[in-house]
Order: structure tokens, then sequence, then C-alpha cells
């Protein structure tokens, strides 16, 4: 059996061109023409590959990396052996993801599983949907009535897409996942397995138990959002559940209704966040993080991972802990409490 090989690099390039790309400074011209179609880590590198180093803790790695080429910051330039381009930039890792996508276009924005393109005459297109020419519906998909589909979208094997749903251009819906009462932008990236618009957790109590609160809203994603595989994101109740511009959520994230995301946020796996809860624009949350229903997370906030939230945090601070609370707050408790301990063990060593 071959070894096979997913992703093969769409074309080298020179040192001097991912300095241009990437608005990098290559150190030495005389290394201009030092060839790159390969990423690797700095640790392990490789001919013809390009590595990156960022931060002084890695700048270790330094003086032994074996590459054709290395992104790092100018402070470090000099520590590279002779045989290695290095090329200079404020962000290095931006800089290097940039030519990853240069390099691997198929791995940075999905594309279809089978080579069919159109529509496949296994899919199964409701009548009255409209399929813009230039999007690719794969067999086994299930286009609903009144559907609206762009162009250079590409909806996977098995994904399930309902009644008049839109989905913008040039995006992805990936095998198995299903869409509903939904209006989904330009350039959206919907993994496999997730599912989006399903009605969210509203009950109210009744004399023989919980009594269903219908969910009559919507979800509405914006451009440029990417969600992972297996993530769930509830349509609102009455107003719409929002995911704004540009933000990134990782697999096995659960989104209830009325949640309203801003824009350019990341969060990570395992993540809940609970009905109603209004995220401003650009925060970040850590894995597991978890979110109680009405809160408001303020722009620019930082919430670490593994962290339950029953408070409102304020715009631009970074939070963590369970309950969570100010950083700075969390860490002098846990350094009291490991102090508390110590004297409390020293205690019974010495009685």
């Amino acid at each position: 059996m071959t070894d096979p090989v997913f992703f093969a690099p769409s074309r080298r390039y020179t040192a001097a061109e991912v300095a241009n790309l990437t608005g990098s400074v290559l150190v030495d011209s005389g290394q201009s023409d030092v060839l790159i179609e390969a990423l690797a880590p700095a640790n392990e590198g490789g001919a013809n590959a390009l590595v990156f180093v960022d931060g002084r803790r890695n700048s270790a790695l330094m003086p032994s990396l074996r590459a054709a080429a290395v992104l790092c910051t100018a402070e470090f330039a000099n520590k590279a052996p002779s045989s290695v381009a290095v090329l200079t930039h404020p962000r290095p890792q931006q800089a290097f993801a940039l030519v990853g996508r240069l390099l691997f276009p198929t791995a940075a924005t999905p594309g279809p599983m089978t080579s069919e393109t159109g529509v496949s005459p296994h899919a199964h297109v409701d009548p009255t949907a409209h399929v813009e020419a230039g999007a690719i519906i794969e067999a086994g998909a299930v286009i609903g009535p009144g559907v609206s589909i762009g162009s250079g979208t590409v909806i996977a094997p098995n994904a399930v897409i309902g009644q008049s749903c839109q989905i913008g251009r040039d995006g992805y819906v990936g095998p198995g996942a299903s869409i509903q009462y939904a209006l989904i932008g330009n350039r959206v990236i919907i993994h496999g397995g997730a599912r989006i618009g399903q009605d969210g957790f509203g009950f109210v109590g009744g004399a023989k138990g919980p009594e269903r609160v219908p969910q009559i809203g919507r979800v509405v994603i914006q451009d440029d959002v990417e969600i992972g595989s297996n993530s769930t994101v509830d349509r609102g109740a009455m107003s719409d559940t929002i995911i704004g511009q540009g933000t990134k959520i990782d697999n096995l994230v659960q989104i209830a209704h009325n949640v309203r995301i801003g824009r350019n946020c990341i969060v990570a796996g395992l993540s809940g966040i609970s009905g109603s809860v209004v995220v401003g624009d650009n925060v970040t949350m850590g894995g597991g993080v978890g979110l109680a229903d009405h809160l408001t997370i303020g722009t620019g906030a930082k919430l670490a991972a593994r962290s339950g939230f029953m408070s409102n945090v304020p715009a631009g601070e970074i939070w963590g802990g369970y309950p969570a609370q100010p950083m700075a707050e969390a860490m002098r408790e846990i350094a009291m409490l490991r102090t508390m301990a110590r004297a409390r063990k020293q205690g019974k060593d010495n009685g």
C-alpha cells in the first residue's frame, strides 16, 4: 500500500517571494533563491521546509534549525545557522500562516469530497430551490424547498439544508451537517456534523412537568464565520441567534437560543454559551468555558479555559476561575490556598 500524500504544495516559493508576500525582511539577499515547498515545526524542519520561531521561550531552537528558511522576530535573526534563510517579521506565526494558506489552499478551505461538479444526480434538490451556477451539491445532500445557495459554495455528501434557508457564496457545508431556519452569509465554513437552527432548550413548568416553549426565531450567520465539527447553534426563541462576521467557533461548542456573538471572536472547543448571552466583538474564550444565561461579555474580553461565568465581564478584562472573576484576583486566591495548604502540611509534619 502506498503512503498517501493528502496535501501537496500548490507550487514552490522562493525566500524572496515569501518576503514580498508576507512583508518580511530577508536578512541575506544572497539567499533570495532558496526554495520553499513545505511547512514544518521548528523542532523538526526538513529540506525545503519553512519554519517559524516566535517568542523568547522558543528562541533556543534557533541554533539547531535544519530548514530552508525561518520566520522569526528581528531580535533572534543572528542565532540561525548560516545555511538557513532568515526572514524577520514582527508576527512570525501570522506570516507563517499566510504562507501555509498559499502553499496548501485545499487545507485552508475545504473542498468537494467527490469529483462531482454542479448538482450531483444522486442529490435531492427540491424544484423550488435556487442553486447558482458554480455551486456544488454532492451525492446524498438534501436541499429543501425554497432554499438559496450561492455560487462557489460546496454542500458535502449527506448534508441537509432545510426549507427557505439561504446560504451565500464561496461557503462550505460539511458532510452530515444540518441547517434549518438559517440565513448564512458569504465564505462561511460549517464543518461536518454541525447542527444549525434546531430548536433551543425552552421549557416552562406545567402541571404534568416541563412544557415546550415554541422557538420561532432564526439563526443569522454573517460573512467569514467558521463553525467546527459537531457544534450546535440553536435558533432563537422569538428573536434571532446571531454569529458576527469573522467569528471562529471550534468543535463541540454549544450556542443556545438568542445568543448574540460579535465580530472576530474566538470560541474554543467544549465551550457552552447559555441562552440570551451577548458577546461583544473580539472576545476570546478558552476551551471548556461555560456562560450562564443572560450575561454580557464586553468587547475584547478574554475568558480563561475551564472557567465558569455567572457575572458580566467588562470590556477588555481577563477573567478566569470557577466562579470566574478578574484573573489577578483568581491568581491571588490560588496562591493563598497553596500557602495555606503548605502551612497545614508543615504543621502536620512537625506535629
